[in-house]
């Protein structure tokens, strides 16, 4: 107990490098466009439903589209856990490549689709592919970056997350104007160039690629859980990320939408409006989120536990906004102020699990987290399509607020880290 009690106080004084090298930035910037493309191929499928039901009939049915947005999200809760396994195991180098390769495949034959039953087949298939790069990609960042840059790299990164699911938003409109089997060719093929140039460029970070191939001969996969499932806080850390991500998901697939409804406007035009306002709030969140947390946590252990409960905080009264409101400034305000929030959540999720979870373990720690995540959000796209057929979406949002705010209580109560990294403990 005398150790642990020191550990604040050991953490606040000790000495940490000036500078985080050149190549830790730019494999940010080089995931940064991975990230793009895993938000912009999953999240343009819901905005582009007017354009294809005049050829696939089943989608002309929100309950119908609420599953194929659905299975997509079960495979992928399914897969992360998997996902962190097996990065904590392999070179993320090649996971993330192939991860890349895949999907971008997927998106790019999703333009042959020619019925709902081979949607939903592709659907599942990107599930797969899609679920092993955020375990990777955030733990590969993780161990380029020291504490003082930690937060604010994620954040970097996690705007990439929103770039993608903005343009996404474009779907619809590229769709209108050409046709949507040409949109999932021409995003297709983005990704699968990319993917070559990350063959190129993208390293292991050799120390823990050494460190991996002893693990992999002495650490057993059961161990690796049971260590975490033994661990109080980290189920703490699953029901806080897990919550969120009701209304997280809720408004990714749901919310272009939802303002088409509220605002009397076509999806052409509401899809780009509704994901350009939360892509662009998030993208502003992310980067005051993470720069606020590198610095408060300088000073206090909990400086991004607190950072993460103001973001989430902001979310309640957004919800409540953009459940009920029917006017452009109303909604878009609303919009923006989740937008924020989310970004300043979302920016301190992998450094608040570095606290708690030794480098060991994070990619397997943050591939559970991502499924309870998605399970949460699988159950809220079912929840708001059969809303959506009752017509009541917005009042669905609205109520989203009040669990929120549950999550919100316990991660301040219960939350107390003892270090500000974990490292190999």
């Amino acid at each position: 107990m005398a150790v642990l009690s020191k550990q604040p106080n050991e953490y606040l004084n000790r000495k940490e490098p000036t500078s985080t090298s050149h190549y830790a930035w730019f494999v940010v910037a080089l995931l940064w466009v991975v990230a793009l493309l895993n938000y912009m191929d999953r999240q343009m499928l819901s905005t582009m439903r007017p354009s294809m039901q005049a050829d696939i009939v089943e989608l002309q049915s929100a309950t119908n589209f609420g599953y194929l947005m659905a299975i997509f999200l079960w495979i992928y809760g399914f897969m992360s856990p998997v996902s962190g396994i097996i990065a904590d195991k392999l070179n993320r180098k090649w996971l993330i490549v192939a991860s890349l390769f895949v999907w971008s495949g997927v998106t790019y034959a999703m333009g042959y689709a020619n019925t709902f039953h081979q949607l939903y087949g592709l659907r599942a298939i990107m599930g797969v592919s899609e679920a092993l790069y955020i375990p990777a990609g955030l733990s590969l960042i993780t161990d380029y970056h020291s504490d003082k840059t930690r937060s604010l790299a994620i954040g970097v990164h996690m705007t990439g997350l929103y770039m993608g699911q903005a343009l996404g938003g474009f779907g619809a409109t590229i769709a209108a104007k050409f046709s949507w089997h040409l949109t999932f060719h021409w995003f297709g093929m983005i990704g699968i160039v990319y993917a070559l140039v990350l063959l190129l460029f993208l390293k292991e970070k050799k120390e823990r690629f050494k460190e991996a191939n002893v693990r992999t001969n002495n650490t057993s996969v059961l161990k690796g859980l049971a260590v975490l499932f033994t661990n109080i806080s980290f189920w703490i850390m699953l029901f806080y990320f897990a919550v969120p991500s009701l209304p997280g998901w809720g408004v990714k697939n749901w919310l272009p939408t939802l303002f088409a409804n509220n605002l009397k406007i076509d999806m052409a035009e509401a899809g780009p409006l509704s994901t350009i306002t939360i892509a662009a709030s998030s993208f502003l969140g992310v980067i005051f989120g993470g720069i606020l947390s590198d610095r408060w946590a300088q000073k206090n252990i909990r400086g991004r536990i607190y950072t993460s409960a103001i973001g989430l905080s902001l979310t309640i009264p957004a919800l409540l906004l953009i459940g009920f409101g029917h006017s452009l400034p109303n909604v878009i305000g609303a919009a923006f102020c989740f937008g924020f929030g989310y970004g300043m959540f979302d920016a301190n999720n992998m450094p608040i699990l570095c606290q708690f979870v030794s480098s060991k373990y994070r990619a397997t720690a943050y591939g559970l987290m991502n499924m309870a995540g998605v399970f949460a959000g699988a159950f809220i796209t079912d929840i708001l399509g059969k809303s959506t057929d009752a017509g009541n979406l917005g009042k669905s949002f609205a109520l989203l607020s009040g669990i929120v705010l549950l999550a919100l209580i316990i991660q301040l109560s219960f939350l107390k880290p003892k270090t500000a990294d974990s490292l190999n403990s």
